[in-house]
């Protein structure tokens, strides 16, 4: 039988029986719609996060740490005793302006900056607030945490400027009998804690400053009080600011990187330098550098770069197999829920087939005695089944990409009552649109299967003694 006759024939029957087939292709559109719809979420939220993520400039970091050289006793006797050899001590390497550049020199490697957190008083008029303050790149200008800003992002790396957190403006602007939006364009005091190297010769016993006490000469600096005037553009109602791979923040203000570089505010890893004895040498010392790369499939190279050389790494992508296994497996059982109506609607496929076969008994009877094959009437029966599959399925992706859109604007409304910016939750991508046509054919098709080889053992005698 030629493929134009069948396909015909196949047609014709589906015409006959309209009702019944279009109720049983609408039923697989359901299977699929269910299939889809919960699936494009599961995957629209992945992408959310993903987004978010790298945004944030988490995904594309490392964070490099000075190594600690542990001492484990015995080791070495123990290796002896037992035929080894000696392990190799690793020399920890001081993490400088030296490393600093190094590290930037490596390939794919964007920028190579530090991160300051000190505590502050900021200063409006006679009055202050105690806040924790945190340097800020000029980069973290795309950080989600700034779309919703009061006021701008800092108009230069070494611009005189200061962004607060909400609470800490509201704070501030209590002072004055202000409102915190009132502070964008003020100027604040910022009194903190700075460091002032003491003379070398202080150092080595000799004369050094007669006003420095006992203790500063054996840290090797002063600790000086100091302020600076900072002018206020932005206030963020965000808590929380992601400002390294390794840390997450809560700071009350930011300022711009050069200019927390410039104060040199004492930090917890200054008594590192006291204990390490490395108050005379030069150069700033560091606590951890965040390594920004291009793209995060750079970031495992940089990582074995910047171990060869000494240090410490540590990057979210070390954490990102978890993440993946969760959503796969979250995926996983989506896609099981939403297969449930499909496997319903395969009964309906298969209840339909087998009354046709009991209402076409005749005419399957008519085609055996004209010369038609068992092959050929399973393959009329698989042709009805797979046309029903293929409607259904590209009607349910029509149907799950409605309910798809229409989650994601009650959505998208709920989100903004509640004063959040809105998230694209959903996502149709081209895979899932194939996938869900190809599975509702196959089955489709293994739903035509029993009814196609029943047809196809009819016997031609019996079937036109019928009726």
């Amino acid at each position: 039988m030629k493929i134009s006759d069948m396909s015909e024939l196949a047609w014709q029957n589906l015409r006959e029986a309209f009702l019944r087939n279009s109720l049983t292709t609408l039923g697989i559109a359901v299977g699929v719609a269910s299939l889809v719809a919960m699936l494009s979420l599961g995957i629209g939220l992945q992408d959310m996060i993903n987004r978010r993520l790298e945004r944030g400039g988490l995904f594309d970091s490392v964070l490099i740490r000075p190594r600690t050289n542990m001492v484990r006793p015995g080791r070495d006797a123990r290796n002896r005793l037992m035929g080894r050899e000696a392990e190799p001590v690793v020399i920890p390497s001081r993490l400088d302006d030296e490393a600093r550049r190094k590290l930037a020199q490596l390939p794919n490697v964007i920028e190579v900056y530090p991160e300051f957190r000190f505590t502050g008083d900021a200063r409006l008029g006679e009055e202050g607030r105690l806040t924790d303050v945190a340097s800020l790149p000029a980069s973290s200008a795309s950080n989600d945490a700034f779309e919703g800003m009061i006021g701008r992002f800092f108009s230069s790396p070494e611009a005189h400027e200061i962004i607060l957190q909400m609470e800490m403006a509201e704070s501030l602007a209590e002072i004055e009998g202000l409102h915190a939006a009132d502070l964008i364009g003020k100027q604040i005091v910022l009194r903190y804690a700075g460091r002032e190297r003491l003379p070398a010769d202080s150092l080595g016993g000799g004369p050094g400053d007669e006003n420095a006490s006992p203790d500063e000469a054996a840290l090797g600096f002063s600790i000086v009080s100091s302020e600076i005037p900072l002018q206020v553009v932005g206030i963020i109602s965000a808590e929380v600011v992601f400002s390294t791979p390794g840390t997450i923040g809560r700071s009350g203000a930011f300022v711009p990187l050069a200019v927390a570089e410039s104060l040199r505010v004492v930090q917890g890893n200054d008594m590192r330098e006291v204990v390490g004895n490395s108050i005379a040498s030069a150069g700033q010392q560091y606590a951890n550098l965040t390594v920004r790369v291009e793209r995060a499939s750079a970031v495992p190279a940089v990582q074995e770069a910047a171990q060869q050389m000494g240090f410490s790494t540590f990057s979210l992508l070390d954490f990102t197999t978890s993440m993946r296994r969760v959503f796969a497996i979250l995926d996983l059982l989506l896609g099981i829920f939403g297969s449930l109506a499909l496997a319903v609607a395969s009964l309906g496929i298969v209840n339909t087939l087998v009354m046709a076969i009991l209402e076409r008994r005749r005419e399957i009877g008519v085609l055996k005695a004209l010369g038609a094959s068992d092959r050929d009437v399973r393959q009329l029966f698989f042709a009805e089944a797979s046309v029903m599959g293929l409607a259904g399925g590209a009607t349910g992706v029509l149907m799950g990409w409605g309910i798809g859109r229409i989650i994601q604007f009650v959505t998208a409304a709920y989100l903004q009552r509640q004063g959040i910016p809105a998230e694209n939750i959903w996502m149709v991508p081209w895979w899932l649109v194939a996938g869900a046509m190809a599975f509702s054919l196959l089955v489709s098709l293994a739903a035509g299967m029993y009814p196609a080889s029943r047809a196809a053992r009819l016997d031609p005698v019996e079937a036109l003694r019928y009726q």
